[in-house]
């Protein structure tokens, strides 16, 4: 039975790939449903959601669409966290690889630093990076995966501490086999579907720290965003609270639908792992 499968096989990984397709089409048909800027005025200002065709979902303070907004910010959100997972993911993984595989200074080394990345929690680093460096798009994914990587590191090394002792990895050695060789092919195979389960966990933490940094205002103010949308909706909360509502439903479903698929992925990676054994 393919990983697939079994990840189908769950409710959890159904209802977690369900919603994240959907999403996800929601995100790429977006110029289709919506063309043009999301942040255009598009019509007058504070229309009711469903009293109106044209704004399905209403109309914010200036007039822009929030139908839009909610499509657009489902692909900065979708794209900022997979792009901040797949960073802090092959950052994490190439540390852990290094630290478990060489061992003595070298593993020390490696973990004080993870050590060091780990004290810190990540939305006050990735907050204290962005208020640093700028607001751009690319800066917050770089903020993001410098808060992240250090869990991603730390189960590899585990893992990797675990398989370097098989024998099957002292038989490659044996043969003469290259260190490089031993370590890619050998080793991080086996080393991946734990951390593969992890990513996302990682993918949904990045979703929740950029719409809070667009909800303070370090976001990209030219795109987009739900967490921008949360901010608009406050001064209007008590008249217009559909404002705020409805992208912190959206955000609120999008992070439980990762957490599915988390869920349904790690059974699934598990199932694969009992039987590899």
């Amino acid at each position: 039975m393919s990983r697939l499968q079994r990840l189908l096989g769950t409710w959890e990984g159904i209802a977690g790939f369900a919603i994240l397709v959907i999403l996800l089409s929601a995100g790429l048909l977006a110029p289709a449903i919506s063309p043009g800027d999301p942040l255009r005025i598009a019509g007058r200002a504070l229309l009711a959601p469903f009293t109106d065709a044209a704004f399905p979902l209403g109309t914010d303070r200036l007039g822009r669409d929030v139908l839009a907004g909610l499509l657009y910010g489902a692909r900065t959100s979708i794209a900022v966290g997979l792009a901040a997972a797949f960073s802090a993911m092959v950052l994490g993984v190439c540390v852990g690889m290094a630290a478990g595989f060489s061992g003595g200074f070298v593993d020390e080394a490696l973990m004080r630093v993870v050590d060091a990345f780990q004290i810190v929690p990540g939305f006050l680093l990735a907050l204290a990076f962005v208020s640093t460096i700028g607001v751009s798009t690319p800066i917050v994914v770089l903020a993001i995966a410098l808060g992240a990587w250090a869990d991603p590191a730390r189960l590899t090394r585990a893992q990797v501490l675990a398989i370097r002792e098989q024998d099957y990895v002292a038989s490659a050695r044996v043969i003469g086999m290259h260190p490089a060789e031993i370590a890619f092919r050998e080793i991080l195979p086996n080393a991946l579907p734990p951390v593969l389960a992890l990513s996302a966990t990682i993918v949904a933490g990045a979703i929740l720290t950029e719409s809070a940094l667009s909800f303070l205002g370090l976001g990209n103010p030219n795109i987009a965003t739900w967490g921008s949308m949360i901010a608009e909706g406050r001064s209007v909360l008590r008249s217009a609270a559909y404002l705020s509502v409805l992208p912190g439903a959206a955000l609120a479903v999008t992070v439980l639908g990762v957490h599915l698929f988390s869920e349904g992925l790690g059974k699934a990676l598990g199932d694969d792992g009992g039987r590899a054994a």
